[in-house]
């Protein structure tokens, strides 16, 4: 049995989840026909969902010790179903999960990999794995996993997203091994933020992930690029950040060689917070573009 629950600061940070990981934990079971093993984990994941969201929500102002108490109560439980079903791997999988959010890392791993030795197919599993080796800093390992969670679960944009991400900041350890070309590796990365953006359209960090994403291509298609921050542009209603998206915009006019509807997009951008950005767009208009 797990004995001690830590909640570092590490751990607490970890517990600011996204919607979308609440969303997938605990491994999700049908309500009806289902076994008492199977009613049993389902009412220890409705807690152990809302402890999370709890755990998120408090922050700083968290009770520790009511905290700790309650995730010792819940991962008691685990113990005990897990005893007396130890083939079960969808509870493997939801206490792994637990276990990965308060921070025991090791011993998530260790269930999450019980829970994919049973199961091969749960995509919560294959995701929680690929998110430990690329924080254990093995991403060509961790890659295999994200790909596996997308084949059994392709509507999911946290899977994509993480991909792309994944690709992102170790792209050079792919480059180098071989795995990816060049190119490959841009068009990968640069198709997994834009299918999280389109799967979750308002979600705006995956949107506007995939926006940036344009300049992290070789030869980018900028009307596209133009596309996707004008949209972001017009999904929000802050002043601060629609002028953000159009310093975004008229940097792209800059590249495309179109300086006069850059220098008319920077004139609309008045926010003195932005006024650094904006004057190094200012200074990479000619002298000679057309007023």
């Amino acid at each position: 049995m797990i004995a001690l629950i830590h909640l570092t600061r590490r751990g607490r940070a970890a517990g600011l989840l996204c919607a979308a990981l609440l969303a997938l934990a605990p491994v999700s079971l049908r309500a009806d026909a289902e076994s008492m093993p199977e009613r049993t984990l389902r009412q220890i994941g409705e807690r152990q969902k809302a402890l999370l969201a709890d755990l998120a929500q408090e922050g700083d102002n968290l009770d520790e010790e009511s905290m700790r108490s309650q995730l010792q109560e819940l991962c008691h439980e685990y113990e005990l179903l897990l005893g007396q079903s130890p083939n079960f791997a969808a509870a493997y999988a939801s206490y792994g999960y637990l276990l990965g959010k308060i921070d025991m890392r090791r011993e998530s791993m260790a269930m999450l990999l019980k829970a994919n030795q049973l199961d091969p197919d749960i995509p919560l599993v294959k995701n929680q794995l690929g998110n430990y080796l690329a924080e254990e800093g093995k991403p060509l390992e961790a890659v295999n996993y994200y790909l596996s969670a997308i084949k059994l679960e392709p509507k999911e944009p946290l899977y994509h997203y993480q991909l792309g991400t994944l690709l992102y900041e170790a792209r050079d350890d792919f480059l180098k091994q071989g795995v990816y070309s060049q190119a490959t590796l841009e068009a990968a990365m640069h198709e997994a933020f834009k299918q999280a953006a389109e799967l979750a359209p308002d979600r705006i960090e995956f949107a506007y992930r995939y926006a940036e994403s344009f300049y992290d291509q070789s030869h980018p298609d900028w009307d596209q690029a133009l596309a996707a921050w004008s949209g972001l542009e017009a999904k929000t209603k802050s002043p601060l950040e629609q002028q953000t998206y159009r310093l975004h915009r008229a940097n792209i006019r800059i590249k495309q060689g179109r300086f006069d509807d850059a220098r008319a997009l920077l004139g609309t951008v008045t926010a003195s917070e932005l006024d650094k950005q904006k004057q190094k767009l200012v200074a990479q208009l000619p002298e000679n573009a057309k007023k």
